[in-house]
């Protein structure tokens, strides 16, 4: 339903949308087997502005807004959620903290690369143990000179084998807790900057994880990502973005489970009809329908919110917690209903199932996004 979608904004979304069903869709299932990178996803989605929508013109961006970013990234989800969890750290988290918090050297030198795909981004905060709670981290950042020396492991870092530019956090002051942390710019190659084992995942295969490991890597002051200590605050702000980035992979990977499953219940007859004449499903399908139109609204609003330039931490964590928990509950009916063909590798309901199971987990938990909406509420003072 995009009554209220401004001109632009529907053909981006159906500019998009073709795109995504004739190129991205064909390989999305040999890719889950192979787990090979979707490169060269990328290198045609970044002709199309898509690796750089919110990124300004003068860097070679799009220049879009955050409701074309969603409508683009919930298309791409639809058919690949790996090529979709790239696109979304890449645009949401490296891009936008770069713009945001970056001096002009700093977008002049990585954002024409990010932009055109030749350089895929990504974000290193999490640690063997720091998930939830990254001022726990151990990672440590010391000045020497001119440059900080970094040392320690980040886990779980998505494109962190392909990345050709890492944010990374690391303690500059460890006494003064999250005021301590800092950020940093790192290219690949950087000495000391080694890439760790790759994780064999449920889902989300073509989508490589990593650790990352900081060996002595040296870092010049001049790739220092805004000031000594806001490391913390540029990682929070990160994540409310990427929060409603996760909103719409979620909205694109249960739209295409909804999608498979009224094709399959059409086509599926037992007991002399097709399968989809039975109130039970039906009813499951309305169910379903509605909790992904539900989903869709709470994260483009979100993403207005933010076009508005108005503060929306509570908005992003409403819409991540419903959406990611909607598109868990949407591709288990969607298997459901497919029956034994469902849990078989030849049906893509099967995929989508394990795509979609972590997306209540990264970029904060199902149960992070609660503190975070519960502390809103108990400290709105217009309450």
């Amino acid at each position: 339903m995009s009554y209220y979608l401004t001109d632009e904004q529907l053909m981006i979304q159906d500019m998009v949308r073709e795109f995504s069903r004739k190129v991205v869709a064909p390989t999305a299932m040999k890719r889950d087997e192979t787990k090979e990178f979707p490169a060269e996803n990328f290198e045609k989605m970044a002709e199309l502005g898509l690796m750089g929508m919110m990124v300004p013109s003068e860097y070679g961006g799009a220049g879009t807004d955050t409701v074309s970013y969603v409508l683009a990234l919930s298309e791409i989800a639809y058919s690949c959620a790996s090529t979709a969890v790239v696109m979304s750290v890449h645009n949401s988290i490296v891009c936008e903290s770069i713009c945001r918090y970056g001096t002009e050297d700093q977008k002049k030198r990585y954002l024409p690369a990010l932009v055109s795909g030749k350089s895929i981004g990504a974000f290193a905060l999490t640690e063997p143990q720091a998930g939830s709670d990254p001022v726990s981290q151990k990672t440590s950042a010391v000045k020497d000179g001119d440059y900080y020396v970094l040392n320690g492991t980040k886990r779980f870092i998505t494109t962190g084998k392909n990345a050709g530019l890492t944010i990374a956090t690391a303690n500059t002051e460890p006494a003064k807790k999250h005021k301590g942390i800092s950020a940093f710019l790192l290219a690949k190659g950087t000495p000391g900057f080694i890439i760790g084992k790759t994780e064999d995942k449920m889902g989300l295969r073509a989508s490589d994880t990593t650790d990352l490991i900081f060996d002595n890597c040296r870092v010049h002051k001049k790739d220092l990502l805004g000031n000594e200590g806001d490391g913390f605050k540029i990682a929070m702000t990160a994540l409310d973005g990427g929060r409603i980035g996760i909103g719409a992979q979620s909205v694109g990977v249960a739209q295409a489970a909804l999608d498979a499953a009224v094709k399959y219940s059409t086509e599926r007859e037992q007991f002399g009809q097709t399968i989809s004449k039975f109130q039970g499903l039906r009813w499951m399908i309305a169910e379903m329908a509605t909790e992904l139109e539900a989903a869709r609204q709470l994260t483009l609003s979100a993403a207005a919110t933010k076009d508005r330039g108005e503060k929306y931490t509570l908005e992003a964590s409403m819409a991540k917690l419903y959406a990611s928990e909607m598109v868990n509950r949407t591709v288990a009916k969607a298997l459901q209903i497919h029956g034994g063909y469902g849990y078989i590798k030849e049906y893509p309901v099967e995929r989508f199932y394990r795509d979609a199971r972590v997306l209540t987990i990264y970029e904060g938990t199902t149960e992070i996004q609660k503190v975070v909406i519960s502390n809103h509420i108990f400290n709105d003072k217009r309450r």
